[in-house]
Formats: structure tokens, C-alpha cells, sequence
């Protein structure tokens, strides 16, 4: 069983591959608003900044103006309808993004009562492979991890060995 000093397993392997990957001394970028992550990444000695609220689909203006060594990007690319331009926008020569992995027997997730918590593109592997290929990125390194529930059910049990995120490290190629 994980350490419970989390709010959840995703924290956990996040910020384990986040330190495998990236020195402390980097200066990162977080995009989405300041989220209990932040502090986790704080907490272990990153100097982070977030993006403040804004519409990256139509404003990449944080992100551009940033001198930030690495940018950040943990459950935000399925929310966006165009993480293309968001990529491309990134000055940072290092990225770590994970993203949910769409899952063959649940659909993508759709918040009734909140509209912008809703997942535009729930990923595959390989389709977020090629998005950071096609946005200039070479990936490094990819982990995946499933995300069980304690439910009863054909599904919950499908979740036990299903993965259900995806996170890579990957540097820039393209200028």
C-alpha cells in the first residue's frame, strides 16, 4: 500500500516522477490556477508560479511572458479544446504533463453543475505522444498508473488494472 501523507495516489506518483526529472533549482511554471499540488511541489523545494485563472484556449499571454526552466501541465490539456496551441506556446526547453487516459468502458468526464470542468479530449497513449511530437516535444520519460476505486462493480474492478493517468517528461526540439 502507497504512503497515506498524500490527498491521493496521483500526488504520490507525481511528484516522484516530477523529482526524478526535475532539479529542485528549476524554476517551473504550473499551468492552472494555485491547487493543493502546488503545495506539494513547495513543500518539496520547487519554485512555482501558476497561471492565474485565464482562458488558455484564447489567452497564452502568462505563459509566453514566463522565464520559467520548466513548465507544468497535471490534468489541465483534457480541459482545453486546443492544448496545441497551448504547447507551442511554451517557451520552457522541459515539460511534465499528465493527463487522464480515456478508458474504453466510461465515458469522458462531464460535470453537470460546473462548465468548464469538463473534459474536451480524454487521451490515449499514443494520442498524446503525437500532440507533444507535433508541438515540437521529445519525450523522455512515461509512466502510467491505474487509479482503483473501493466500489463494488464490473467497472470499479476494471479500474484496478486499468491505467487510468499518464505522465511524461519530455524536452523541446523545435525553437
Amino acid at each position: 500500500m502507497y504512503q497515506n501523507s498524500y490527498p491521493n495516489k496521483r500526488y504520490k506518483h507525481t511528484i516522484n516522477f516530477l523529482k526524478r526529472h526535475i532539479s529542485n533549482s528549476e524554476t517551473i511554471l504550473d499551468l492552472g490556477v494555485e491547487n493543493p499540488f502546488t503545495e506539494v511541489m513547495q513543500k518539496h523545494g520547487y519554485s512555482v508560479e501558476n497561471t492565474l485563472g485565464e482562458d488558455l484556449d484564447i489567452d497564452v499571454s502568462t505563459i509566453k511572458n514566463s522565464d520559467a526552466q520548466v513548465v507544468t501541465a497535471f490534468e489541465i490539456f483534457e480541459h482545453l479544446l486546443s492544448p496545441f496551441t497551448v504547447l507551442k506556446s511554451i517557451k520552457a526547453d522541459k515539460l511534465v504533463a499528465s493527463v487522464p487516459l480515456r478508458l474504453w468502458f466510461s465515458s469522458a468526464y462531464r460535470s453537470k453543475t460546473d462548465m468548464l470542468d469538463r473534459h474536451y479530449h480524454e487521451f490515449e497513449d499514443w494520442q498524446f505522444d503525437w500532440l507533444l511530437e507535433k508541438t515540437g516535444w521529445k519525450i523522455i520519460a512515461r509512466e502510467k498508473w491505474t487509479n482503483p476505486t473501493k466500489k463494488i462493480g464490473f467497472r470499479p474492478l476494471l479500474r484496478w488494472f486499468t491505467p487510468r493517468y499518464y505522465i511524461v517528461y519530455a524536452e523541446k526540439i523545435q525553437h
